[in-house]
């Protein structure tokens, strides 16, 4: 199975066993998406073993879980990272998510 397949295969997960629907989707107006998909991108990218960007006595972990706190959208038990390969099929998933709530809302505005 391709990376591409597996990022359609979440979205369609996410629709059928998490409800997030189209049209719940398009409730989200203010980023949550767009935000939600860049944390676990984020997430996946990040080696927490890694402590170069440690700033003022600050882990790179304490960084992480800084954004975490200040930009996850939804409650935190929402947030279900796994592997970092996972947590970016998420990522895309929710990126697609997102791209089509757009598109949406873009033909809304021009009927």
């Amino acid at each position: 199975m391709s990376a591409i397949d597996d990022i359609v295969d979440e979205r369609r997960r996410q629709i059928e066993v998490e409800g997030c629907s189209p049209s719940r989707d398009d409730g989200y107006s203010k980023g949550e998406l767009a935000r939600a998909a860049g944390i676990y991108a984020l997430i996946a990218g990040a080696d927490a073993t890694d402590y170069r960007n440690a700033r003022d006595g600050y882990s790179l972990g304490d960084y992480l879980q800084a954004i975490m706190d200040h930009y996850w959208p939804w409650a935190k038990s929402w947030f279900k990272p796994t592997t970092r390969r996972r947590a970016l099929v998420k990522a895309g998933a929710l990126i697609i998510s997102e791209i089509e709530r757009l598109d949406r809302a873009d033909d809304g505005a021009g009927q």
